[in-house]
């Protein structure tokens, strides 16, 4: 990215002001700051007498006051046009009144997905949902998971058996049918505790469509989360999964009233809870895959203190079997020592964690798609001209659909690796 004509000139008088957009300054550790522009999603960690330079020029410092405060901190002479140079190219620079006035206006943020919302949402107020995530409603949501956790030891005739469970109704297609809406429905709920959660702590986020390797997934862009102190962030990112909680434990208490004779609704009502029960264990089972980017996947990193801990562990797996650039090598070299620290065990996790997705497929999926496929191969058997043709491949396709996306969005994103790999040769 080239540097504003503007910068350059700010950065050539030591008497004038530099105007940034609204960054984010927020401390990590002792000796760095993570400086960031809430409206891009664009967040860079810099020493910390670079967060004094920057407070220095948001207070309407010129660039040598901002010079001598950055001297004082550091012992020494600071380099503050290059600093602000550099700032250019990130894009922290305003580069108009309006881009100052209105920075949603001004730039939209980076995309994270390859389906994704243009804008930040905005639409609640953080006072309005705060309540739901005090203390008090985070000791409920802890309850509710040790409850169902409880439930599921306690009595494991309640625990799900994919084969039989995912089918509430004798028809396979109707089974099929009667996981849609209650699949999205607990992908949208979860994803809407994340950003009630985000709105709790004041920041906003979008929602996005995304893969992890075969899989579709709803995904929440928590990109701002970097503009609060380590210690607030928990909170979005378990939110999903605290809602996740509490609709398990709802199902689980129904299931639980049928089995010890309480409640005695129509078989129907007890299948389809059975078959939700199955679905709500499935997604939860795939939040503890950390090796995927997954919910705790973000809790791991910022407990740890990463800052690019999936793209360390690329590079060095790249070095353990021989195959990193010099390019890739000299990447590798600045990268933080925390990333690299838990880079050196988090990349065999990774690896071996191939083998637990597999088994949450085999375990849990494969059994589902494996009779709906059956069920739709004796349809199809009949030929075009049968109704069971179209209904059982019109089921069969409404299931399988989100992962053929999966694999659609996988192989355009080969495709753009090996163009951009013949490009560069």
């Amino acid at each position: 990215m080239s540097v504003p004509e503007q910068a350059l000139a700010t950065g050539a008088t030591g008497a004038a002001t530099v105007r940034l957009r609204p960054l984010s300054v927020v401390p990590e550790g002792e000796d760095e700051v993570l400086v960031g522009d809430p409206a891009t999603g664009t967040f860079v960690t810099i020493p910390a007498v670079g967060g004094v330079v920057i407070a220095a020029l948001q207070r309407g410092a010129s660039v040598d006051e901002a010079a001598a405060e950055a001297a004082e901190f550091a012992g020494e002479p600071v380099n503050v046009p290059s600093f602000v140079a550099t700032l250019g190219e990130l894009g922290f620079l305003a580069d108009d009144e309006a881009a100052q006035d209105d920075p949603a206006d001004a730039a939209e943020p980076v995309r994270t997905a390859p389906i994704q919302a243009r804008r930040w949402m905005t639409s609640v107020r953080p006072e309005l949902v705060r309540p739901f995530f005090g203390l008090v409603a985070w000791a409920c949501y802890a309850a509710c998971l040790l409850y169902a956790v409880a439930v599921l030891v306690l009595r494991p005739g309640l625990v799900p058996h994919p084969a039989e469970d995912a089918f509430a109704f004798g028809d396979t297609g109707l089974s099929a049918l009667a996981w849609l809406p209650f699949v999205w429905f607990a992908a949208a709920s979860h994803e809407c505790g994340h950003w009630l959660g985000a709105r709790a702590a004041g920041i906003q986020t979008r929602f996005g469509v995304d893969r992890r390797l075969w899989m579709l997934v709803f995904e929440t862009d928590l990109t701002q989360l970097w503009t609060l102190p380590r210690r607030q962030r928990y909170g979005p990112l378990l939110a999903g999964l605290a809602v996740d909680s509490v609709l398990l434990a709802v199902l689980l208490t129904g299931r639980l009233l049928i089995d010890v004779g309480l409640w005695s609704p129509p078989a129907l009502v007890a299948s389809l809870l059975a078959a939700w029960v199955f679905i709500k264990i499935m997604q939860m089972l795939w939040q503890s895959l950390v090796f995927l980017r997954t919910d705790l996947y973000a809790v791991l990193v910022n407990a740890l203190g990463c800052r690019n801990l999936w793209r360390v562990k690329t590079l060095m797996l790249r070095r353990a079997f021989g195959r990193l650039t010099a390019e890739e090598a000299g990447e590798l070299a600045e990268a933080s020592e925390a990333d690299l620290r838990v880079g050196r065990w988090f990349r065999w996790v990774w690896l071996a964690g191939f083998a637990g997705v597999v088994a949450w497929f085999c375990l849990l999926l494969l059994p589902v798609f494996a009779e709906v496929l059956r069920w739709t191969a004796e349809g199809l058997a009949e030929g075009p001209l049968a109704v069971a043709f179209w209904y059982r491949l019109l089921c069969a396709g409404l299931l399988l659909g989100p992962e053929i996306l999966a694999l659609t969005l996988a192989a355009k994103e080969y495709a753009a690796r090996l163009a951009a790999a013949r490009s560069r040769s």
